[in-house]
């Protein structure tokens, strides 16, 4: 997995885990509208900032006002939230917390960034298992060493009612084998079964030849996404969720975000 520019911008205390199993999130709530920041004000913060960090790929994706005078939400590479003065000479890194409401500003709008739209995901580029009826639908971005993603894959073993869609995402930072693995798994003649047989019962993929394989691809698209770590979960309204949850809490934010 390519190495994150934020790494190098922000202090790894209060960065989500790129670990193969991140704390569970639950997503609700909306974040309040706040109007775009001027141009002037947008240019001058986007100009200081990309040229600050250029060494690291920066991109400034927007710049919005907050409800704090002089405070701008920057939303960076990776849909990550940052908050700068006007002339973007101090950066906070952190929640901006409501008061009166004492809810987490920079929670909602994570929640609200971390939409996807389902619909538009490649399902062809998935392993796909159906189990009993098949009614409540789910994706999901595995790494096929991610020992979070395998105990997330014996809590599906417990459903009959579900479809699961499985888009490889291995992270060869912390599994160097991964990558490897993934290929063979999506070459094998019953992709599904070998799939489910290593994650949930340890049983070895079987050495097959190679083929054109969508792993690449599934990798990037989750980091587009914003995902740096497995398993991320992404549910029918578009609402995610990062890392491993046991039954019944699995269960139960599959049904709430059908």
């Amino acid at each position: 997995m390519k190495k994150y520019l934020i790494h190098s911008l922000l202090p790894l205390a209060l960065l989500p885990l790129l670990a193969c199993g991140q704390t569970p999130v639950s997503n609700h709530g909306k974040a309040s509208d706040a109007p775009a920041a001027s141009s002037d004000i947008n240019g001058a913060i986007t100009a200081k900032l990309e040229k600050t960090y250029a060494g690291q790929g920066l991109k400034v994706q927007s710049v919005r006002t907050t409800p704090v005078t002089g405070l701008y939400e920057v939303v960076v590479n990776g849909n990550q939230v940052v908050y700068v003065n006007e002339k973007a000479t101090h950066m906070l890194v952190g929640d901006l917390i409501d008061i009166d409401t004492r809810k987490s500003l920079t929670e909602e709008r994570n929640l609200e960034l971390s939409k996807v739209d389902f619909s538009s995901l490649p399902f062809d580029k998935a392993i796909k298992e159906v189990r009993g009826n098949g009614k409540l639908k789910v994706a999901v971005f595995s790494d096929p060493d991610c020992p979070f993603c395998k105990r997330l894959e014996r809590e599906f073993a417990k459903m009959d009612n579900i479809t699961i869609y499985s888009f490889m995402m291995p992270i060869t930072s912390l599994h160097p084998d991964a990558t490897r693995k993934a290929q063979q798994i999506w070459c094998s003649p019953d992709r599904a079964a070998v799939w489910t047989a290593w994650m949930r019962e340890g049983k070895m993929p079987p050495k097959v030849a190679d083929c054109e394989n969508p792993v690449e691809e599934t990798t990037s698209l989750g980091e587009q996404l914003g995902f740096n770590g497995t398993p991320a979960l992404v549910f029918p309204n578009g609402r995610t969720q990062n890392g491993y949850s046991p039954m019944p809490h699995l269960q139960e934010a599959i049904e709430k975000n059908q």
